[in-house]
């Protein structure tokens, strides 16, 4: 507990699922988290749900204004950004739109850019930042090449800002997790392919044998926002049960 004592942490992406749970968690080892979503009424009831020093601000990490929106109100030096905001949908070669690509790639590639290039006056030196890929990013599966291609692109972004920001001492890892059980997941269900008929698909390839839990993301997160991995900087931590690693 009390690990991060005394830090200001931005979580976006925060109202539900890994989000929610990771901003949960923050708060709880003592931080001072600032919580983002589009939804007012569900990141009301998130901030609600995580108690502690915590203050939600409605945002579209796609739109730059809301973006300096949300810096305005931190309003003070920034330990941790957890840039998790994100989303997508299955959609075959055959059936991809501009709209689902756009759509996609505004949320995944400019929303993470934008969000950490904008916090860039307001990162302490030594600060930690975190960025939300996937396994998908580097596996082929059916259905998912749009947001597969956006989470690549999100996991070289922590390359590349690794090094470009080692002069401040600041750290760029990114997490990918596996199927974990989320309304995000939920959501990707469709009346050919039920919930439970997804979980059962994507626990398949998963060598633990389940999904992950959200609480087990935060978990990951909270190493990476701490001095816990001081010297870890540029990877790509996988929390996947293994699906992509065995």
């Amino acid at each position: 507990m009390n690990a991060l004592q005394g830090k200001t942490a931005v979580v976006t992406g925060g109202s539900s699922g890994i989000g929610l749970a990771t901003a949960r968690r923050f708060a709880d080892e003592g931080a001072r988290v600032f919580v983002t979503g589009r939804r007012k009424d569900v990141l009301d009831a998130a901030v609600a749900e995580i108690g502690g020093d915590v203050t939600g601000v409605q945002v579209d990490s796609s739109d730059l204004a809301d973006l300096d929106r949300l810096y305005d109100t931190v309003g003070r030096p920034i330990d941790v950004l957890f840039a998790n905001a994100g989303g997508g949908e299955f959609s075959t070669l055959e059936q991809v739109t501009e709209k689902h690509f756009n759509d996609t790639f505004a949320t995944n590639v400019k929303g993470t850019l934008f969000t950490v290039q904008k916090a860039l006056p307001s990162l302490v030196d030594g600060a930690s930042v975190i960025l939300t890929a996937s396994t998908a990013g580097t596996k082929g599966n059916d259905a998912f090449g749009v947001y597969a291609a956006s989470k690549a692109a999100v996991r070289s972004f922590a390359r590349t800002w690794a090094k470009e920001l080692s002069g401040r001492g600041i750290r760029v890892n990114s997490v990918s997790p596996g199927p974990v059980d989320t309304p995000g997941i939920s959501g990707l269900a469709s009346a050919d392919f039920g919930e439970e008929q997804l979980k059962a698909a994507l626990v398949s390839s998963v060598p633990l044998g389940r999904m992950g839990r959200p609480e087990e993301i935060a978990s990951v997160a909270l190493f990476l926002a701490t001095d816990a991995s001081s010297f870890v900087t540029g990877v790509e931590l996988f929390a996947d049960g293994g699906a992509n690693q065995v």
